[in-house]
């Protein structure tokens, strides 16, 4: 009976930030112990060796490499086999090829199949180190990336939305609680923050329990007698142009849920059917005579205070209080900045050109979109880096590739420095209490130093505001005199 066959352990999808090592897989035996020993003594880094691509593949199987220097003329297994193992099997490992005068038409075929860059035999110590180094940094960074991709696929996502704020993580424990009941819904935000976002998500998160589909409605977009027969529907011949029976969107979302984005724009005599339908869960189509029974979750959204309207006398007070069962908040963008890296990593994959890599995102271009404040929020985000996805021609999202609109605003703001040495994580971490040290001090302003309007501003507790004032030694006192 034939030996099974061998095949390599299933790699780590991440290569863990600081554990970066080499993995050099050359046939002769000086060149690979005098490159082993010099990459150790200058690098200061763990460096194995492997002495085909045989050999070196397994040994990929078995741990984690950062970087990957192969010769490409080999026996068993040579360098271009390696490479497209590595690329085939989606090893997060960076490869570069080093080859022999004659074989620099293989070199060039294998930057093509995705290596890093290619030396020429012998090697000069000095550029190979460099180009090591600048490997690893980039290295690092994919690492980072990646690592961050794995966590979000954890705690920090539900259904289709993604963050890392404790106020959204909130809402998605809210969303666990509503999913197995009727409950009407109202979902509050400026615009661009993504409601309808979460209302599929709380209708994906309903599946169970709603077979129907999700339908959605734009009160805003439709005049008054339009948005009835749109809702409710119409029977043949009940007004000019009506020609046959048209279902509305109550009925075509039977078992299932009804969005209903802009709801602060119905108009006046709207509301009261709508009232009905809520209350009673049977209405008749325009025209109609028969009243049709609904199981129907509505959502309903606005950017617009309706408390506001309701006080004015444009929104019914009963229709409010109906909407108003389960009230969700989504804070702007500016007020979640730890999302931001998140979702312009996120929308850079979505976004990313057919047949390439997503493209990545520039220390310098990371510290611009976190400073900047997003009044369009989410969805002003996602449109700047698909613009950017689209002509980084270099897979590398820079400041050349931002809007001019967020880069000509922050122009006139000092950059932090960049030390492409040091990991991403940590620079990012920088930024964003740099960004909410600035808006801390801008909410104490607005509250002239009072904390519980503080956070009534910021949407924080008032023990909150007090660490955050201690930990950036800011002195409420000082916002009094203001």
């Amino acid at each position: 009976m034939p030996a099974a066959a061998t095949h390599p352990k299933p790699q780590p999808s991440v290569v863990e930030p600081g554990q970066q090592r080499l993995l050099i897989v050359e046939d002769h035996d000086d060149a690979r112990q005098s490159m082993q020993e010099m990459l150790q003594l200058a690098l200061n880094l763990p460096v194995d060796t492997a002495a085909d691509g045989a050999r070196g593949l397994e040994m990929l199987g078995e741990r984690s490499y950062s970087i990957v220097i192969t010769d490409l003329r080999m026996p068993k297994v040579g360098g271009m086999k390696l490479l497209e193992a590595i690329q085939t099997r989606k090893i997060p490992s960076t490869v570069i090829v080093t080859t022999g005068h004659g074989s620099i038409n293989e070199a060039v075929n294998a930057m093509r199949l995705g290596a890093y860059d290619f030396l020429t035999k012998p090697a000069d110590p000095q550029h190979l180190c460099l180009l090591v180094q600048r490997a690893l940094r980039e290295r690092s960074l994919q690492d980072e990336v990646a690592a961050l991709r794995d966590q979000l696929a954890g705690r920090h996502s539900f259904k289709n939305l993604i963050s890392k704020s404790p106020r959204m993580i909130e809402i998605f424990e809210l969303i666990n609680h509503v999913v197995a009941t009727n409950t009407t819904i109202l979902i509050g935000g400026e615009t661009g923050t993504g409601k309808e976002m979460v209302a599929r998500a709380i209708h994906q998160a309903s599946s169970a329990h709603r077979t129907g589909p999700m339908v959605a409605i734009n009160c805003a977009a439709l005049p008054e007698t339009l948005l009835e027969s749109e809702l409710f529907g119409h029977e043949k011949g009940s007004f000019t142009g009506a020609s046959g029976q048209r279902t509305g969107r109550f009925e075509q979302a039977n078992h299932g849920t009804l969005f209903l984005d802009e709801v602060g724009d119905v108009p006046a005599s709207m509301q009261v059917k709508l009232l009905r339908v809520l209350q009673e869960r049977t209405f008749e189509r325009v025209g109609g005579t028969e009243s049709i029974q609904i199981d129907v979750r509505v959502i309903a959204a606005t950017n617009r205070p309706l408390e506001r309207l309701v006080k004015e006398g444009k929104f019914r007070e009963d229709l409010f209080y109906r909407l108003n069962v389960i009230k969700i908040e989504l804070p702007p963008l500016r007020e979640r900045p730890e999302d931001i890296p998140v979702l312009a990593m996120h929308f850079a994959e979505k976004y990313a050109r057919p047949q390439h890599p997503p493209a990545t995102i520039a220390p310098d271009a990371m510290e611009i979109l976190l400073a900047y404040e997003w009044p369009g929020n989410v969805r002003q985000l996602e449109n700047a880096i698909e613009r950017a996805s689209v002509i980084a021609s270099e897979g590398t999202i820079g400041l050349k590739q931002l809007p001019p609109e967020i880069t000509n605003r922050m122009g006139a703001r000092p950059a932090m420095s960049v030390d492409l040495a040091r990991p991403l994580g940590d620079q990012l971490a920088e930024l964003v209490a740099s960004f909410e040290e600035r808006y801390l001090r801008r909410a104490m302003k607005r509250a002239r130093g009072h904390v519980g309007r503080c956070a009534q501003i910021s949407g924080l507790s008032r023990r909150s505001i007090t660490d955050k004032l201690a930990h950036y030694k800011i002195d409420k006192a000082e916002f009094k005199k203001m």
